[in-house]
């Protein structure tokens, strides 16, 4: 096995070279300023036009706007967790604490650690996050295990619960981030660690209070709390679409296998093909194949790399998984229908 794993990894190697001497890991400092600015301009514009309405129910039409801008910063913050933005880690930590914590009340020290185990093992039950029990399952063993009458319905409806659940999706991701940043301020840890943690509060606070004081404040109750489930459902919504295509129903490593990194990465993502306004809807989660292979290179450069890492993996015999965007959620939720077969 340690043979095998290290002739693999030689695999890989002819791919990197290419891609660095291609540019395409080099930071593009200057197109995320562009795109960070104009980002950050349309999501204070779509709360000034809260404003600017004034106490009415187009206050609630607004919200949809505003949940789709308040994305574009999540896959800002995203890219800043991969250090894809700027060459200092210390920067890109600055960026995602005031993108994630200030701006969209997501802890930005939680999500990196469970994104980055994600990204060293995807699809891996054992070792994966996005894969361990929750709401949803992702196996049949995980299914089968599974308590509680209303727990099991929803385990066999999985498939066609999945985006009525997203809806819950926005309100899921500030809870976790409130409860993660708590707990590591409570938790046995360093100072540093601790520090760091008062710093995502204080940070989560300003958010929670500049955003309920300015909805409150521009709207009767009543449509405050509407503006507020909007709002937070649409975010939810998009942020799922952005996210479901990219490892639902693709290969599973088992606790004994031992992929090398290309096809660990490789054989566990799938493509969304599409052109820039896909681009733009998944905010660069399209090429999820380029990404997993080099989390951080810059997204703009992610589309450049695909013929590159096609070609490659063409050359090795290596699947190289791409499909449409109504096709990748077919086969995503079809998995997840699939796994609460036990239950049917």
């Amino acid at each position: 096995m340690p043979e095998t794993v290290t002739a693999s990894r030689s695999d890989f190697a002819p791919l990197i070279q290419e891609v660095r001497a291609a540019g395409l890991l080099e930071r593009r400092a200057r197109r995320y300023a562009v795109t960070m600015g104009l980002d950050l301009l349309l999501y204070g514009g779509a709360f000034a036009l809260v404003v600017l309405v004034g106490d009415s129910w187009w206050q609630l039409a607004l919200a949809v706007p505003a949940a789709i801008l308040t994305t574009r910063l999540y896959f800002v913050g995203h890219d800043a967790g991969h250090c894809q933005i700027a060459g200092s880690r210390r920067v890109n930590r600055l960026m995602g604490l005031l993108i994630g914590n200030l701006s969209v009340g997501l802890s930005y020290g939680w999500w990196t650690d469970k994104h980055n185990r994600h990204h060293a093992n995807p699809n891996h039950v054992d070792k994966d996050p996005d894969v361990g029990v929750g709401v949803l399952v992702w196996t049949q063993e995980q299914a089968a295990d599974r308590q509680g009458a209303f727990i099991r319905w929803l385990t066999r409806n999985q498939g066609r619960m999945f985006f009525p659940l997203l809806l819950l999706e926005g309100f899921n991701l500030k809870v976790s981030s409130v409860q993660s940043v708590i707990a590591a301020a409570r938790g046995r840890c360093g100072d540093r660690q601790r520090r760091l943690a008062l710093i995502e509060a204080l940070l989560l606070a300003l958010h929670f209070v500049g955003y309920l004081g300015l909805v409150f404040s521009v709207m009767s109750p009543g449509k405050a709390v509407l503006f507020i489930l909007i709002h937070q459902a649409v975010l939810g919504v998009h942020l799922g679409c952005s996210f479901a295509p990219n490892h639902k129903g693709m290969p599973m490593p088992g606790p004994d296998e031992r992929w090398d990194h290309l096809r660990k990465q490789v054989l566990t993502s799938r493509n969304v093909r599409g052109g820039l306004v896909t681009d733009w809807f998944l905010g660069g989660l399209n090429y999820q194949i380029e990404h997993h292979l080099f989390p951080a290179m810059p997204r703009p450069n992610l589309r450049r790399a695909q013929p590159l890492v096609r070609e490659h993996c063409e050359r090795l015999g290596l699947p190289y998984a791409e499909e449409g965007l109504i096709e990748s959620y077919a086969h995503a939720l079809g998995h997840l229908q699939d796994v609460g077969a036990p239950l049917r």
